[in-house]
């Protein structure tokens, strides 16, 4: 570790692919807790993920977008709000901000919603379920201004609209009832209005306040202005580079009072997605901060969303975005168990929650009978972290296979997390649901 202090390294990126590096060499050395690593079944792994690839791109690999939110307003519903408001000559950088404040709010509402739980367009047709079901929701929550503060003005998001979000509301727009369920529904409204705080926080005004008005979207002034950025000779006048260490602050930062205060903390300051871990805590940390993981699942989810806003609308070069990493949520992780690279060690999880073990081998509950497993689990940060390493290896395979120099977010969006989807939907056509159960409040996967 460098000599900044463990809180501002286990909240950088840097730090989640070292963390999640050891755990991964106690995984090869077979010293995890609650899971085995076969490394043989990788190329299965890749074998699966490259035939979805040509099977929904063929050799068009350039047609590949990057994984973000954008992907899940599904049925094309971002282009005809975006003709909408050139025609009312609304200008790019607005535009940008529009999209800024719908994404970080649909981000913070993307956690699982659960198996049953499904949406129903106002425009009728299929209800629509998981990632797609909670972006299209908050899509038409955003469209009918119940994040907005100001009258007569529904596409923004504000810390005044925000404040007045309320659990019942939350339940109402997204359809939810006794028998259309959905898990982690007060985490969500919780922290939409722990939102609206931190967008007012006095810390944080140099990134969300303009003329009096608290939006996420007015990050892109913050960087616009930051003495970081670049400006790229181009025609057009917004035309800049941006490094990912900037927009990550303001995300990892800016955003950290989004969380709930009961997640890790060293010091008294709360650490976001970031957890200890006992395997190790017995690898010979040096302090109590060596045995934390770091993951910042949302914050990277939030990262890849809003860096495809800011390029796609004004044609901005994020830099260094290769230290971001894949995605430690449960399709990524799902897809490994399903292939059997990684095997849970149910006597393990067993005494973890002190039940009894079967006196006959042979009658082992399945990893989908054991009790949902919590975050804080260090079978999930296990998990989590050989997740992260994973998809390293496996994106590095795929490059191979095809002969192709895919972004690790080409990869997860026609690969990995689609892969992880499908192969549950194969295996347990019922639900589709993870090959394990976990605890969820609305805000870790």
């Amino acid at each position: 570790m460098s000599s900044e202090s463990p809180v501002s390294y286990l909240r950088s990126l840097p730090s989640i692919r070292a963390r999640c590096s050891r755990v991964f060499a106690l995984a090869e050395a077979d010293q995890l807790q609650y899971w085995s690593l076969n490394l043989s079944q990788q190329p299965k792994i890749v074998d699966f993920v490259c035939s979805l690839i040509e099977r929904d791109y063929g050799s068009n690999y350039a047609a590949i977008p990057p994984h973000g939110r954008w992907r899940h307003f599904v049925g094309d519903r971002i282009e005809p709000m975006l003709a909408m408001w050139h025609g009312d000559n609304v200008n790019s950088l607005e535009i940008a901000r529009r999209l800024v404040d719908l994404m970080v709010v649909s981000v913070l509402m993307d956690a699982g919603a659960g198996n049953d739980w499904k949406f129903t367009p106002k425009e009728g047709g299929k209800p629509i379920g998981r990632s797609e079901g909670l972006a299209v929701g908050s899509l038409e929550m955003f469209s009918q201004g119940m994040f907005s503060g100001v009258a007569g003005q529904p596409f923004r998001v504000d810390a005044v609209g925000l404040a007045k979000i309320s659990t019942s509301q939350i339940s109402e727009a997204m359809q939810v009832s006794s028998s259309n369920p959905m898990t982690g529904i007060e985490g969500r409204a919780e922290i939409l209005v722990r939102l609206a705080s931190v967008l007012t926080d006095a810390a944080n005004s140099a990134y969300f306040t303009v003329d009096s008005a608290s939006r996420p979207g007015h990050i892109i002034d913050y960087l616009l202005a930051h003495p970081s950025t670049e400006q790229i000779p181009s025609p057009s006048s917004y035309r800049i580079a941006v490094k990912i260490e900037t927009l990550w602050e303001i995300v990892v930062d800016g955003l950290s009072g989004v969380w709930p205060a009961a997640r890790s903390k060293i010091d008294g300051v709360s650490l976001g997605d970031v957890w200890p871990v006992d395997c190790l805590r017995k690898d010979g940390g040096k302090d109590s901060s060596d045995a934390f993981v770091s993951f910042h699942k949302l914050s990277q989810w939030m990262s890849y969303s809003l860096i495809e806003v800011m390029e796609k609308i004004l044609g901005w070069k994020f830099l260094h975005k290769e230290l971001m990493t894949g995605l430690p949520e449960y399709r990524n992780g799902g897809l490994l168990i399903d292939f059997d690279l990684l095997e849970p060690k149910i006597p393990a999880l067993l005494s973890s929650f002190s039940l009894p073990m079967p006196s006959d081998p042979t009658s082992m509950p399945a990893l989908v009978e054991i009790s949902p497993l919590d975050p804080s689990h260090s079978a999930v940060v296990e998990l989590r972290a050989v997740t992260v390493i994973m998809l390293d290896r496996i994106a590095d395979a795929i490059r191979q296979r095809l002969g192709v120099d895919l972004t690790l977010a080409q990869v997860l969006e026609a690969g990995t997390w689609k892969a992880g989807r499908e192969i549950a939907k194969k295996l347990r056509p019922e639900t589709g649901a993870p090959p394990f159960r976990y605890v969820a409040d609305g805000t870790v996967f």
